[in-house]
């Protein structure tokens, strides 16, 4: 049995989040705008953002894989966390100044690859941390800190503005200047808070029997992918179910993320020209909507934890999807003023239910021992979807959608209906 940890010592250890999510937001909120101000077409957004998706699918299992046979002194997963932590922090830094698209475009790989290099070792870090009656605070802790940074990543440029800076200054790459300072607070961020968990709140030490076990596995690349290989194969079936509602949920999650921008731009401010000042008001406009769903995700994250031990992590999340679904179906035939605001309410109930009850559902049916590996696999059920989402999405965009983005995120809600109903039929 491991120690109880505090409620302060359970956020203590989740602070590391807030700066890895707070780069996501960053992201979120600025990479289809950065594209756009560099030259690219609508239509192909999507294939720029197959960055994530393709590094997250290469990465997180072997990292997971990996961190699961570390023995370091350290821990088996702090060692992850920090690297990936201090090249996301170099990827933050260089992003905003970037000279064209390709670069742009390059640069992703890796500032992804970062991100993945950290986040998966960091979930697996609270499960091997938490007995299974803290999971569900565990979680949605880290929820709650997903919403609170992307809730300052998405209003950091407004803020910036509000505080006297020129939203319409740019650099020679027509990047903005307030685009480029959010970058630099998400540098300090990003490894700073990483450091911080690790300090607060270290993993527990493993026994010399324990850590020789360890380093006596095989590090091959050979022997880590027959352990993934192996683990996909005795995938626990909850785990095997939740893949339909990935599926839908998280191509409909790109479907927002990459065309909110322009659809706002066209549904607000009647424009197209990712050089207009309309285009550069429709991304401050998409900071604060955005800055709101995060927020209101960060407090329904702790507001969840009673709802769902009482009813369960699967009704829970069926619900919240629901309401998201709505919300995104609504959206495009509300014209701008406070009205824009309320279908976030059902999208940041959503986003702090994606980013804490599914982790829920599989904790509890994973093996303990493979933890690393099971949630990077896990993370393909994220990746997967997108990937298909950036390949497939192109195609239907013009023939399908009228080359229209407000069709994008219509669409956007009708998939997130289906995920609500495809998590009703996991069986915990």
């Amino acid at each position: 049995m491991k120690p109880q940890l505090s409620f302060w010592q359970i956020l203590n250890m989740n602070v590391g989040f807030f700066g890895i999510q707070f780069s996501f937001g960053l992201q979120q909120a600025n990479m289809s705008p950065i594209y756009a101000y560099l030259g690219a077409e609508g239509k192909n957004l999507p294939l720029l953002w197959l960055a994530g998706p393709v590094t997250g699918l290469l990465v997180q299992p072997l990292i997971g894989a990996l961190s699961d046979r570390t023995g370091s002194p350290r821990g088996r997963r702090t060692p992850y966390f920090l690297f990936g932590a201090i090249l996301c922090s170099l990827g933050l830094l260089v992003m905003p100044f970037s000279p064209a698209l390709w670069f742009a475009a390059g640069l992703l790989w890796i500032l992804d690859a970062a991100n993945n290099i950290t986040m998966e070792p960091y979930r697996a870090y609270v499960s091997d941390r938490l007995n299974p009656d803290q999971h569900a605070q565990g979680f949605l802790t880290q929820s709650a800190f997903t919403g609170l940074a992307q809730t300052l990543a998405y209003l950091a440029p407004s803020i910036l503005v509000w505080l006297g800076m020129n939203k319409d200054a740019v650099n020679s790459s027509n990047i903005p200047h307030i685009t480029i300072a959010a970058f630099m607070v998400g540098a300090l961020l990003s490894f700073t808070t990483v450091y911080w968990s690790v300090k607060r709140v270290p993993e527990l030490p493993l026994s010399e029997a324990e850590r020789a076990a360890l380093n006596a596995q095989s590090r091959s690349a050979s022997a880590l992918l027959a352990e993934i290989w192996d683990a996909v194969k005795t995938m626990p079936p909850t785990m095997r179910r939740l893949w339909w509602m990935a599926l839908f949920q998280w191509y409909g999650m790109m479907c927002y993320w990459i065309y909110i921008v322009p659809a706002l731009a066209a549904t607000v401010y009647g424009t197209n020209d990712p050089l207009s000042q309309g285009f550069r008001d429709a991304g401050l406009l998409n900071g604060q909507i955005g800055g709101f769903y995060n927020f209101i995700a960060f407090l329904a994250a702790f507001a969840m934890v009673p709802f769902t031990r009482r009813f369960g992590a699967r009704a829970m999340h069926a619900g919240c999807l629901a309401l998201a679904a709505v919300g995104l179906w609504c959206l495009p035939g509300i014209g701008g003023g406070w009205g824009l605001f309320v279908p976030m309410v059902g999208v940041g109930l959503a986003w702090a239910s994606i980013m804490g009850n599914p982790y829920v559902l599989l904790a509890g049916s994973i093996p303990p021992e493979r933890a690393g590996v099971y949630m990077g696999i896990f993370n393909m059920f994220i990746v997967i979807p997108m990937i298909i989402q950036m390949l497939t999405l192109p195609l239907i965009y013009e023939p399908l959608l009228g080359g229209r983005p407000e069709h994008v995120i219509q669409l956007a809600g009708v998939l997130l209906a289906c995920a609500a109903v495809a998590v009703l039929r996991v069986r915990p």
